[in-house]
């Protein structure tokens, strides 16, 4: 029988590190199964979850301020490797006696590290070669814990790394799941095959299959209902429950006419013709538009749609009957956002999903890419068969285009928006960009300025552009897009949209600006 690709798994606990996300998704791509938990996990939760090995986080403390996060000192003798990284480093010190002192200057950046010790973590690497590192921490390790020795050094951290190899023990003062530290991914791969004995085990080939089959075996004879919205995690949801349970899975699509080009009917005739989903269009543009009539506050038209979006939702779905299970595209970095430690300490912008439907119609909750990074989910999609161009879908957030018109959205301001949208992506397609970028997308301003078209003065609308590169979304860099192909965008939304004499390029980085505009 083939193993279980959670028979050997990594657990993180997060100290609040803005790279905890990072940590997962470097031991991921090495195809080692890996959970976030916060600092805190109970010792008896973490020997139900029965990990090859545990990772601590760095984060933003130093284990001397007041109320810094500090977790169960037995995780350190539970008989599995533990690999400490950055605050993780320091804390494991300071539980075991050693001393953690500040340091003289705070590194951050890039430092170059000598390896004294080519066994455990850095099996393989060259002692006569210094590596490249990326340090970010105020304290520093001043006198290792009885037991430990030196691994590694650089100029700023005379104990850069160190381990207890008999009790399994490792720290690093650096980030090894940045892309700043080369060839951390050769460490990390250190620990987790050659120290934890983890497998490669975590594919998305044995997770379809796996979840396909949990799915047929819970849902049995019941019916599923699934908010289908056309973007890729809704779309493989949908088409794994669907493999799963077939004829059982009703689909609901809410048109609310904030949709791109073509949308509503590229999702019908995925679902109703590709896939014969028993699928559902509720063509609610009126409603919505009517709703959001002179909103401009961005807070609020989520909010609006968000609600009105339940309303619609549950009311289709009991006039279709009842069902026990309610399907949504939940990915990990949701999950992992209600139960970091240290999160956003204030609403940035409300999310839409329909993650407030089970309470209301009390149906119980089904979330199979609840696991799953983005890229992730992808793979999946692609494991399933799902047309590439569905699969590569660009992320498109859920209040739809309302959150692209600053201002007060309107049936002419739509029509606009989505002519110059239209002409973006096709550009960008064009150039060969779409899959190499994470978004690209058109937005209309709430101002108007002069221009010239033919002999005649014009006073009309702004449209901005935003292309941008990131893994995840949580930071992002503004593409350096063309000029030529920037050319070609502008002529084209100037030449081709009515109303529009204005094309700016957005060249902001997240943060401190949002990928979104609102």
């Amino acid at each position: 029988m083939a193993k279980d690709f959670y028979s050997k798994k990594i657990l993180i606990l997060d100290f609040g590190s803005q790279y905890t996300q990072l940590i997962a998704r470097r031991v991921r791509e090495t195809q080692v199964y890996c959970e976030i938990h916060p600092f805190n996990l109970r010792p008896e939760r973490i020997r139900v979850f029965d990990p090859s090995g545990i990772i601590l986080s760095g984060g933003p403390a130093s284990i001397y301020d007041r109320g810094a996060p500090t977790a169960d000192k037995s995780i350190l003798g539970l008989g599995v490797p533990v690999l400490g990284i950055c605050y993780g480093m320091q804390y494991m010190t300071h539980l075991l006696g050693g001393v953690v002192e500040r340091a003289r200057d705070r590194e951050y950046g890039n430092a170059f590290l000598k390896i004294r010790d080519t066994g455990s973590l850095f099996h393989g690497f060259n002692r006569r070669r210094e590596e490249t590192v990326w340090m970010s921490h105020g304290d520093r390790i001043d006198k290792m814990p009885e037991g430990f020795k030196i691994l590694a050094s650089s100029k700023n951290s005379p104990i850069s790394a160190m381990a207890d190899v008999s009790r399994n023990l490792y720290g690093v003062q650096f980030h090894p799941e940045v892309a700043h530290t080369p060839k951390g991914t050769r460490i990390l791969k250190n620990f987790l095959f050659r120290i934890c004995g983890c497998e490669p085990l975590w594919t998305m080939r044995s997770f379809a299959e796996r979840t396909i089959d949990d799915l047929r075996k819970k849902i049995g004879e019941e019916r599923v209902i699934c908010g289908i919205s056309g973007g890729v995690d809704s779309t493989i949801t949908a088409v794994l429950l669907h493999k799963a349970v077939g004829s059982r899975l009703t689909g609901i699509f809410v048109d609310n006419g904030l949709l791109r080009r073509g949308e509503a009917q590229e999702v019908m005739e995925l679902f109703r013709d590709l896939y014969h989903v028993d699928i559902h269009k509720v063509n609610a543009s009126e409603l919505f538009l009517r709703k959001l009539r002179g909103v401009t506050d961005p807070e609020k038209k989520r909010k609006i749609i968000g609600r009105e979006f339940i309303a619609v939702f549950e009311k289709k779905a009991k006039e279709l009957g009842r069902a026990k299970y309610l399907a949504q595209g939940t990915l990990y970095p949701d999950v992992i956002e209600s139960v970091s430690f240290k999160g956003p300490s204030a609403t940035i912008k409300s999310h839409h999903n329909v993650g407030g439907l089970p309470e209301v119609m009390k149906l119980e909750l089904i979330e199979p890419m609840r696991e799953l990074f983005k890229d992730e989910g992808r793979q999946v999609g692609i494991e399933l068969g799902l047309p590439r161009e569905m699969v590569m879908r660009q992320p498109f957030p859920g209040p739809g285009l309302a959150v692209r018109i600053l201002g007060e959205i309107t049936s002419a301001r739509l029509e606009i928006l989505r002519d110059a949208d239209a002409v973006l992506l096709d550009e960008i397609r064009r150039a060969d960009l779409y899959e190499k970028v994470w978004q690209s997308f058109a937005v209309l301003l709430p101002v108007k300025t002069v221009g010239v078209m033919g002999d005649e003065r014009t006073y009309e609308n702004v449209i901005a552009l935003r292309v941008v590169d990131s893994l995840d979304a949580m930071t992002a860099d503004w593409t350096r897009v063309p000029y030529e192909i920037l050319a070609r965008i502008s002529n084209r939304i100037i030449n081709e949209v009515r109303g529009v004499n204005r094309v700016v390029y957005d060249i902001s980085s997240k943060p401190p600006s949002t990928i979104e505009w609102e």
